[in-house]
């Protein structure tokens, strides 16, 4: 069985909690049968820590992109995001996507206009989208439309099935973080039951977001198991089917 962390940040995760290095948490991460992972990218800053991560880890994978929050950063032009998509160590644009919960919407115009330039870049380059999705999802979904969008996830869901179908619609997977284990989740778990199987993934959002049984604790990329095992709960199967489908999803959308 494969499971694979669709999101996290590597790069962040509290590494003394996970036996002090990055060959212990990987080693954990296998442990709980999740062995490949796509380490996201908030900024042009820290891009170079998560690419040597991928460089020097085969099965680790990073993307190149500015978060929708990060302010005291280098805003990214198409050209730079493309210069950095070039190498094959980055398989998508992101995270990206619009944040009203930090920001207000009618204060948001540099966020929309930052979220425009990341779907140019991954249109251009053909390198799926991260779409990081907060209090936002009528914005997020007009403007991955009118900018015609091709691909990409919209990670970490948390909204209603109709924003779920829209983004479907338009191409895009959905996928699931331990706060499907959360008690206040059920109209989450709801909407997880009626996604189409082909096109859902996983992932932690590790350091953050840790799902049940250990939530209050450091999370990393080996609980994406129990995202899965609450989703095979969820959808009346087994963990071993959401592992299959999930892996088949990622490599499709990533590699395909």
């Amino acid at each position: 069985m494969q499971i694979i962390d669709s999101h996290c940040h590597i790069d962040r995760v509290d590494l003394d909690a996970f036996g002090g290095s990055i060959e212990s948490m990987l080693d954990h991460a296998r442990n709980l049968s999740v062995d490949k992972f796509l380490c996201v990218c908030i900024d042009l800053e820290h891009f170079d820590d998560v690419h040597t991560l991928s460089k020097s880890y085969p099965n680790i994978y990073c993307s190149v992109g500015v978060h929708p929050t990060e302010t005291n950063c280098k805003d990214p032009s198409i050209e730079e995001l493309l210069e950095y998509a070039k190498s094959n160590r980055v398989i998508a644009i992101g995270e990206t996507g619009l944040d009203y919960f930090h920001v207000r919407k009618d204060e948001a115009d540099w966020q929309r206009d930052r979220f425009r330039r990341h779907i140019a870049a991954s249109n251009q380059s053909g390198k799926p989208m991260i779409i990081h999705m907060r209090d936002s999802k009528e914005d997020t979904i007009e403007i991955l439309s009118r900018e015609k969008a091709e691909k990409g996830v919209m990670h970490c869901f948390a909204e209603d099935l109709e924003t779920a179908e829209a983004a479907i619609d338009l191409g895009f997977y959905i996928s699931f973080s331990g706060i499907l284990t959360f008690k206040s989740a059920q109209d989450l778990r709801e909407v997880a039951k009626q996604i189409p199987t082909e096109r859902i993934l996983i992932e932690t959002d590790s350091p953050y977001l840790t799902p049940v049984p250990y939530r209050g604790k450091p999370n990393s990329p080996a609980y994406t198991y129990y995202v899965a095992e609450k989703l095979a709960e969820i959808r009346n199967t087994t963990i071993g089917e959401i592992a299959k489908v999930t892996t088949q999803n990622f490599n499709q959308l990533f590699f395909s």
